[in-house]
């Protein structure tokens, strides 16, 4: 006669082999602990991940290694302890995970060639990887295939192709880098893969896409990888860390709503386990109340980021930019710069850096640190181009816009056309919002060479993208210079002369006038010569009468 207790382990064991973990979890739990096999106690630890169960995980995974190697299973023992090694390695637990993987070798030392092996080959290719031993790298990522494809397993086939990826990535063979990665994600979007190797590729192709800055590609992938989550049992561990790249894409392409909406959901399905990608998700929400105005949350989310391990950096400076804090943002992006080294850290992370710094810069004054951080990024996306056989990527975009800015300050003839170049990289790019703060300088720009028409349709398209993103300080100010724009003029000044003017009413000087209004000092004199000419003055004080006179101090 079956036993409860044995009908009950029954269940368990089904509703794992059909892998419905929210149903195997509490059943397999239920159980004591002393009746679970190993075979049982990892499928546990497998129920217990999927339903973001990790520390209960770890624990079940280290009995069903103990089982197995009690048992005579190196193979199955040795699988275990890869996961263990894995999942403490994420953990950032080092020496316990260097523990598990020795073990991991330990057991297969003297085993035949088998599917297990891989994992180990694996390790080994990121650990030359990691080395700058590139040619030793692949020769381990080939290997790693030749293996997967003897022993006939297609996950370990396809991790291998992304194991492949990784190294020409790291090489700066990006291009085809990303061929390869295209053929494991197809893997995966196929329905080729158990559920388990699908979410892993769609959630390491998502991190590599995202890295590489190619913000098509990435979207592309992001909407496989949730509708895949969404076809899914609901426990699902993958959704949080394919979500957050989600959340990523939607604040680029200007769908603030929804990146909010998907970083709250991605901060609950992860924390407090996953607590590095939780803190990209933070990072996303702070972007996008900075740029809405709300800057006290803002502040907040950015010492969240902060505190669940994401350098809040460059988000941080910019808010303190519009906190009217120029001197602590320049001091923010510094530091940020110093660690995140240009050999060391990803192209794309520095971009965003640097691209940062030469707004900081600008707001003060400082046209020679603009201009380094400028030519950097010029220089960058050249090597970037190189890489990846393309020129309209988002880091092109970020270059084009920094020397376009940088030489309208400096009041270089070239200005406009780089930024009309900007302008184009960022809508071909789908990227609303960074357009519009293009169009802000071109507008500033056209006004100053007298194209008043000009400037007030860039002020105009740039206003309609602010308030449809709900990007408030930026709708004021597109606002306020539309209303300007609008206004005639006494003297036939223009808008730029107008402010010029009114901050020489107000006692300052050349200096002062160039930071306040982001431009370089030689501007400001080639604006006062044309302010005097126009009104048939010849002094400072006599431009300041005038001023008084006309209501435009």
């Amino acid at each position: 006669m079956v036993t409860v207790e044995e009908q009950a382990i029954d269940r368990a064991r089904d509703a794992a082999s059909r892998e419905a973990w929210a149903e195997a979890y509490p059943l397999l739990h239920a159980l004591d602990p002393a009746r679970l096999g190993p075979d049982d106690q990892a499928s546990l630890a497998d129920a217990a991940w999927w339903t973001s169960r990790v520390e209960e995980s770890i624990v079940a995974r280290a009995r069903a290694y103990t089982g197995y190697e009690t048992a005579g299973r190196p193979r199955e023992a040795a699988m275990m302890a890869w996961l263990l090694y894995y999942e403490h390695q994420l953990a950032r637990h080092t020496s316990t995970a260097a523990g598990w993987l020795s073990r991991a070798r330990g057991q297969l030392r003297d085993q035949p060639e088998c599917e297990e092996q891989c994992y180990l080959v694996w390790v080994e290719t990121e650990e030359a990887q990691e080395r700058g031993a590139f040619a030793e790298a692949a020769e381990k990522a080939s290997e790693m295939a030749a293996i997967a494809r003897r022993c006939g397993n297609t996950d370990l086939l396809a991790m291998s192709t992304l194991a492949q990826s990784g190294v020409l990535l790291a090489e700066g063979r990006v291009a085809e880098g990303l061929a390869r990665l295209d053929d494991a994600m197809c893997a995966a979007t196929a329905g080729e893969l158990s559920a388990f190797f699908t979410g892993w590729i769609y959630c390491l192709g998502l991190q590599a896409s995202m890295a590489c800055a190619d913000l098509r590609r990435a979207a592309e992938w992001a909407e496989a990888a949730m509708a895949w989550c969404a076809s899914m049992p609901e426990a699902n561990n993958f959704r949080g860390l394919c979500r957050v790249h989600r959340a990523q894409v939607a604040e680029l392409s200007g769908d603030w709503a929804r990146a909010a909406d998907e970083a709250a959901v991605t901060c609950a399905e992860l924390l407090p386990y996953e607590t590095r990608t939780a803190a990209e998700a933070v990072y996303v929400t702070a972007g996008i109340q900075r740029r809405r105005g709300d800057l006290t949350a803002a502040e907040a989310s950015y010492a969240r980021a902060h505190e669940l391990g994401r350098d809040p950096q460059p988000g941080l400076s910019l808010l303190h930019l519009a906190q009217g804090k120029a001197a602590a943002a320049a001091a923010g992006l510094r530091g940020a710069l110093a660690r995140e080294n240009a050999e060391e850290a990803g192209l794309p992370d520095r971009t965003r850096l640097l691209a940062a710094q030469v707004e900081v810069a600008l707001a003060l004054g400082d046209l020679d640190l603009s201009r380094a951080a400028a030519d950097e990024l010029a220089a960058g996306a050249r090597a970037w181009e190189e890489r990846c056989g393309s020129a309209h990527t988002v880091l092109h975009a970020r270059a084009a816009a920094a020397r376009g800015a940088v030489a309208y300050a400096a009041d270089e003839e070239d200005a406009r056309a780089l930024l009309h170049r900007a302008l184009a990289l960022w809508l071909e790019l789908g990227v609303p919002y960074e357009a519009a703060q293009v169009r802000m300088t071109l507008a500033a720009a056209a006004r100053t060479g007298g194209d008043e028409e000009g400037a007030r349709l860039e002020l105009q398209a740039a206003r309609a993208v602010f308030t449809r993103l709900g990007a408030e300080p930026d709708t004021r100010r597109a606002t306020a210079l539309l209303s300007g724009a609008d206004r005639r003029l006494p003297g036939g000044l223009t808008d730029r002369e107008t402010q010029v003017l009114r901050l020489v009413a107000a006692g300052r000087t050349n200096r002062s006038i160039a930071a306040e209004l982001v431009i370089s000092e030689h501007t400001v004199a080639r604006h006062l010569n044309n302010i005097f000419a126009k009104l048939d003055v010849s002094s400072r004080a006599a431009a300041t009468a005038y001023a008084y006179t006309h209501g435009l101090a």
